[in-house]
């Protein structure tokens, strides 16, 4: 065993500059933690019990594999974090006073899945163990306390990595690996007494009374990209413009001021995603959605979710030029979820012309559409 090309290497050892050398070339940090677990496993557990994780199911299952990277391959000696940054730079305004959507900035160009996973299976090549697991986002890794460990940055108090070099907007891979790599300094908590992401968040997923702990059942980015089925009626005016995902918390961490432009130019944003008119996705066919979402991560969310958010974000807007694009939608849209959101909308919109569509829909053919049209009415 050993790793590529380093004269100093002893069999089965990497240090950890060798990675870091190959890391810059790629334009990622790189740090890593031995594979025993840490006291994050236990946090998780009471995360978990605590019915944080809403009916994200597959976070509790077997989740001792999360924690322990050994379950996950015998033998395992160390954990590999790889950070890359995705900070586009400034984005530009609206073009004029039409609502547009809000996306997440992970969301907007291709997805970072794909992107990062071909360059953490570069780094995995270096460490000469051919059963390394490589992963990004998709492996049994507690990846954001394992990056502290691995002296990449920390857990902020909203549960998102921060580092003193990019601030909030940066990925994480992992690779768990036989091959004993030279741990990195676990990186300390540098919040300290700032609360400006617990400020930022509407919903109350992160709270002043409990930090560093998220109500998934509250999070805007679980609302519009998770959630399958309608988003809770007291929660859809927090919901805002996001049409996908959330960045408030984000945006407000002052770390962010020392973020740099990523260099990776398949993150730059797609142009139908900067700024989206939300009449405009509203007519997106089957079709359509497939084509601008090709490579995108938005894809997760499937047109149905999409079109969810964009009826919701429309009530939000309180623009009742979107009341026509909705009456549309409620009469002619084929889905039914799609179709319930946007009696919603009309119902908090308002008007003549938004009731006179509502009482036409009363007879809807199905049962969750009606119940909306019914709220929408007397609300």
């Amino acid at each position: 065993m050993g790793g590529k090309g380093y004269p100093n290497m002893k069999q089965g050892f990497v240090p950890i500059e060798h990675l870091r050398a190959r890391a810059a070339e790629l334009g990622l940090r790189v740090g890593a933690s031995p594979a025993p677990p840490g006291p994050e496993g236990d946090r998780l557990q009471q995360w978990l019990d605590d019915g944080r994780n809403a009916d994200m199911g597959w976070l509790a299952r077997e989740p001792e594999r999360r924690a322990d990277a050994r379950i996950v391959l015998p033998g395992a000696r160390s954990v590999v974090s790889i950070e890359e940054p995705y900070w586009q730079g400034e984005l530009p305004a609206p073009e004029d006073d039409r609502p547009v959507g809000r996306i997440a900035r992970y969301a907007l160009g291709d997805d970072y899945h794909g992107v990062l996973l071909d360059k953490v299976r570069a780094l995995a090549a270096e460490l000469g163990d051919e059963l390394a697991r490589p992963y990004v986002d998709t492996g049994p890794v507690l990846e954001k306390p394992r990056a502290a460990r691995a002296g990449l940055g920390w857990v902020g108090k909203h549960t998102n990595a921060v580092s003193r070099v990019q601030g909030s907007w940066w990925f994480i891979g992992d690779v768990i690996t036989r091959t004993e790599v030279e741990p990195s300094e676990p990186h300390p908590d540098m919040c300290g007494t700032c609360t400006s992401c617990l400020d930022a968040c509407p919903t109350g997923a992160i709270r002043h009374d409990a930090p560093y702990r998220l109500d998934a059942r509250l999070c805007i980015s679980y609302l519009t990209i998770e959630l399958r089925g309608p988003i809770p009626r007291d929660l859809r005016p927090l919901v805002g413009q996001w049409i996908y995902g959330c960045d408030l918390c984000l945006d407000a961490c002052p770390w962010n001021r020392f973020a740099e432009p990523t260099r990776e130019l398949r993150y730059q944003p797609r142009k139908e995603l900067v700024n989206p008119k939300l009449e405009e996705i509203l007519l997106w066919d089957q079709p359509t959605f497939s084509r601008i979402m090709k490579g995108s991560p938005i894809k997760r969310t499937k047109r149905r979710g999409l079109l969810r958010n964009v009826a919701v974000a429309m009530g939000n807007s309180g623009d009742r030029a979107m009341v026509p694009h909705l009456i549309r939608c409620l009469r002619d849209e084929p889905d039914p979820l799609v179709r319930g959101h946007a009696a919603w909308a009309l119902g908090v919109l308002g008007g003549s012309e938004a009731r006179g569509a509502l009482e036409a829909a009363r007879t809807d053919i199905d049962d969750d559409v009606r119940d909306e049209v019914e709220f929408a009415l007397e609300s």
